[in-house]
């Protein structure tokens, strides 16, 4: 793990996720805890509108933790109910946090090689839609990070569990003076909730 991003694990207090969120994150460590001491394979897409923002974050965010905490077999993904690009602000913020981030190709939909650990497999970022080739097919939970697509998409093909777990979205702060600080903040929610989840996981 790069040491930016280890430093930064170190001042995660999971007393500060009240305990209506963690009634909500009890799902989702349900269906990894399942996974886990049956020996499969953990797979976790993380859904939003236009996989551009929080899909991104909590698909990093919870590679990153799996890592972490050594539970071996998890593979992250991300879609959307549609296809845009992964905003560039959310490349930037991964860097602050200590990720390296290289942009791999340009163009309306660039990718991204986003790194947590130097021999590590990279975590690839591109807007794309939620059951996309690059994605599983069948036996994954589908983790809906906004009340949108949770609402607008009541149906993901191959899920095994469906899992809404909402974010605010951090779009809203767009252009103005605060927007670093609000993406920063909801990049440091989604890691501090993704660390609490891979914490109650018993290897």
């Amino acid at each position: 793990m790069f040491p930016k991003i280890n430093a930064l694990i170190t001042t995660f207090d999971t007393n500060s996720i009240i305990e209506s969120r963690k009634e909500v994150l009890k799902s989702l460590i349900t269906y990894i805890q399942e996974k886990v001491s049956n020996k499969e394979e953990v797979r976790l897409n993380f859904i939003c509108t236009h996989n551009s923002r929080r899909s991104h974050l909590s698909q990093v965010w919870a590679q990153t933790m799996a890592h972490h905490f050594q539970i071996s077999l998890v593979s992250c993904y991300s879609g959307g109910t549609e296809a845009t690009a992964l905003y560039p602000k959310v490349a930037e913020t991964c860097k602050q946090m200590g990720f390296y981030v290289q942009m791999l190709s340009e163009g309306i939909n660039p990718i991204y090689s986003i790194k947590y650990s130097e021999n590590e497999h990279p975590i690839i970022g591109f807007s794309k839609l939620y059951n996309h080739a690059f994605n599983p097919e069948n036996q994954f939970a589908a983790i809906m990070t906004c009340s949108q697509a949770d609402a607008g998409c009541p149906f993901i093909a191959g899920a095994e569990k469906r899992i809404p777990i909402t974010y605010e979205d951090p779009k809203a702060s767009d252009n103005s003076p605060g927007q670093t600080e609000v993406y920063a903040n909801r990049s440091l929610q989604i890691a501090t909730e993704m660390f609490y989840v891979f914490s109650q996981i018993n290897k």
